[in-house]
């Protein structure tokens, strides 16, 4: 198999590192308009095949699928061309610059039967999937809400604002965890050093189920924090990303409230104080998990865990945010989309989900044991 990444700049790097060290790719090919760049891949990748031109890639039948590691509204033209050339595509967070063009993308990679991915690369990661198990299993209860913090000083983006730079790792993150779109989105920030781009940012995400999230984003923070809560009615969770040993910690407390009571006089609160648990995680690299998986899904003819409809979803909620932000913070709709809510099971026990309708390993109706995950939206 041969996987090209289209941008060697910021992110595009760690993307070869990761193609390069896996025993699935046969070659890698390294894209760029900047030669400094490319002269430096292939300094620290001598295999690497550079080009300048990414076009040069449509009519090359020997490679399976590119990564699109540029600035976000430069994804969606990419993407369709190379879509429209039959290659299989993974795009990095966020999907695209709007809803119009992400449901573009979802459209034509079902209809040209190729994989669609995007980089939600938490939901990759050990942590992520072992706070989403607990959630599943009842351990906190009912969830109340949920509080996210991404900040740091810099970098700071020109095209983009620090909620489509930093949220979208969060907002995937919650919606992976919960399994629910939230219905509204309000948004407050403002813009310091460059008119219209804010670069610090509050995102409220209001759920049907009566869940709230609270993202905090900002490039003007002295810390570097990483840090998301979640308060359910049994216990409560904190996940800090950048804590090397103890990710996670459950706390034992809570608030109960008395089942009943004559007089207000006799109603008291009482605060739980228990003990605080750090659960063992089996850590690994999320973006080797992530490529694998994008070489799996071509591979297989699979549909990737963080698809097409997972990258609709976040530019949903992130144009929700923009347009909350120009309205002073008032609560927006999101575009409708619905989670993908159906999942069909074909000819037995299996563990993929596949797409379209065709055969073999392709990206097509299975032929085996896998799952068909039907998404649809509004």
């Amino acid at each position: 198999m041969k996987i090209a990444v289209i941008g060697c700049g910021y992110w595009g790097p760690n993307l070869i590192r990761n193609y390069v060290q896996s025993n699935k790719v046969e070659q890698v090919i390294c894209c760029d308009l900047d030669k400094k760049r490319l002269d430096r891949m292939e300094n620290l990748y001598p295999s690497v095949e550079v080009l300048s031109d990414y076009k040069a890639l449509f009519d090359r039948s020997d490679v399976d699928g590119v990564a699109i590691a540029t600035p976000v509204k430069t994804h969606h033209p990419l993407a369709k061309e190379f879509l429209l050339n039959g290659k299989h595509v993974f795009i990095e967070k966020p999907l695209t610059h709007s809803y119009e063009t992400a449901a573009e993308l979802v459209k034509l990679s079902e209809e040209k039967e190729r994989v669609l991915m995007v980089g939600h690369t938490f939901e990759y990661t050990a942590a992520v999937n072992k706070v989403k198990t607990l959630v599943e299993n009842g351990e906190l209860g009912k969830i109340l809400y949920i509080s996210s913090t991404r900040v740091n000083l810099g970098l700071f983006q020109q095209d983009i604002n620090v909620v489509w730079d930093l949220a979208p790792h969060d907002i995937s993150t919650i919606l992976y965890i919960l399994g629910e779109t939230p219905v509204s989105v309000n948004c407050q920030g403002r813009a310091h050093f460059h008119e219209g781009i804010e670069d610090v940012a509050t995102t409220t995400l209001n759920f049907k189920s009566g869940v709230i999230a609270f993202i905090h984003n900002s490039w003007l923070d002295p810390n570097k924090i990483r840090k998301t809560t979640i308060v359910g009615s049994k216990k409560m969770l904190v996940y800090d990303d950048i804590e090397s040993q103890e990710k996670i910690k459950i706390y034992d407390k809570g608030v109960d409230v008395p089942p009943y009571y004559d007089t207000y006089a006799d109603f008291q609160f009482s605060y739980r104080y228990g003990d605080i648990h750090s659960p063992r995680i089996d850590d690994h690299e999320p973006l080797r998990k992530e490529c694998d998986h994008f070489i799996a899904c071509i591979q297989n003819g699979m549909r990737p865990l963080s698809d097409g409809y997972s990258g609709l979803r976040v530019v949903s909620i992130l144009e929700a945010a923009n347009k909350s932000l120009s309205v002073a913070g008032k609560a927006v709709p999101t575009n409708g989309l619905k989670l993908a809510a159906k999942r069909m099971r074909i000819n037995g026990n299996g563990n993929g989900k596949a797409i379209g309708n065709g055969n073999g390993n392709g990206i097509g109706k299975a032929n085996g044991n896998a799952f068909m995950m039907a998404s649809t939206w509004r």
